[in-house]
């Protein structure tokens, strides 16, 4: 038995090797998040995948969300929080959470998770090196009910949704995440931007991730999830798809609900130069190598064409 696992031990690393070999010295942003976040086996994993990608040469970069953390929090302090579309309205003292939230205690875990499995991380906001430039996001022109409109004529009085302090990225300076990168150090990125007033804006984690690979040039972006991947309307998992597939499976409701969002993130990635964007399954150990170094892999591949 001992020679057999011997055997397929060798077996997998051999199989990884062009992948290896391929990645060496590219950069591969991993957005972390979901229930890889909260699960104690599988953050350990997630920490030794990101330090055995350092070490065989690749340039990984940590983007990481905290919704759950965040929403715990503010229960124990008793204040309520309002939802549209997903995101959450965030006040000046919802703000002072978020950034207590994100930029320390779950940035600083994952740093500290990474630097007890052997590797370097260095935590960051975007307000460190003002690497991440934000401003407000407004969305929607809703009508009384609710309802997202389209087509109001000049008599119509649109409403705009104010969300306070959530933001999106209006620029990115690379320099201080190209520092780190290029050493022996692996930036782990709180999604917290500033804007040209000196305020705090929380931006969503997808996006931020998104935009720090375009702006990159990353070879690849990885976003982990809650859910195998992209799925058809059967339920079985789409390992391989293009921009032009994309469109048509938004167009009849396959894909639908909050993987819009994640999949419109992955279609301006690769718009903006990433070469391939993977949706996998963040519930499965070690999801992130086996992504990258096996044949199989365990989630939905995005290709330009």
């Amino acid at each position: 038995m001992e020679k057999r696992a011997a055997h397929l031990i060798a077996d997998v690393l051999i199989e990884a090797l062009p992948y290896i070999q391929r990645f060496k010295g590219k950069t591969v942003v991993v957005k972390f998040g979901g229930n890889a976040m909260v699960d104690e086996d599988l953050k350990n994993s997630f920490a030794r995948d990101i330090v055995l990608m350092k070490l065989v040469g690749l340039n990984p970069i940590v983007v990481h969300g905290g919704g759950p953390q965040i929403g715990q929090l503010l229960a124990k302090l008793g204040k309520t929080t309002d939802f549209v579309d997903g995101m959450r309205v965030t006040d000046s003292e919802t703000m002072d959470v978020v950034e207590m939230v994100l930029g320390g205690l779950v940035n600083k875990e994952i740093v500290n998770l990474i630097n007890r499995n052997g590797g370097k991380a260095v935590g960051l906001t975007g307000k460190d090196g003002d690497f991440i430039r934000a401003k407000k996001l407004r969305i929607g022109i809703r009508d009384k009910s609710g309802v997202q409109q389209s087509g109001l004529t000049s008599l119509e009085t649109p409403e705009i949704i104010d969300l306070g302090h959530v933001g999106e990225v209006s620029s990115i300076d690379p320099a201080i995440v190209n520092m780190l990168g290029c050493s022996d150090f692996i930036p782990i990125i709180a999604p917290i931007g500033v804007g040209e007033d000196g305020q705090s804006y929380n931006i969503n984690a997808d996006l931020v991730a998104g935009k720090v690979a375009e702006i990159l040039k990353a070879e690849k972006l990885i976003l982990l999830t809650n859910t195998p991947g992209i799925l058809d309307k059967q339920g079985s998992l789409l390992t391989g798809l293009t921009l032009n597939d994309i469109d048509d499976l938004i167009a009849d409701g396959t894909i639908s609900g909050g993987m819009i969002p994640k999949t419109r993130c992955a279609t301006d990635a690769i718009k903006g130069g990433v070469s391939r964007v993977h949706i996998i399954d963040g519930r499965v150990e070690h999801a992130v190598l086996l992504e990258l170094f096996t044949n199989q892999g365990v989630g939905t591949l995005l290709l330009s064409r």
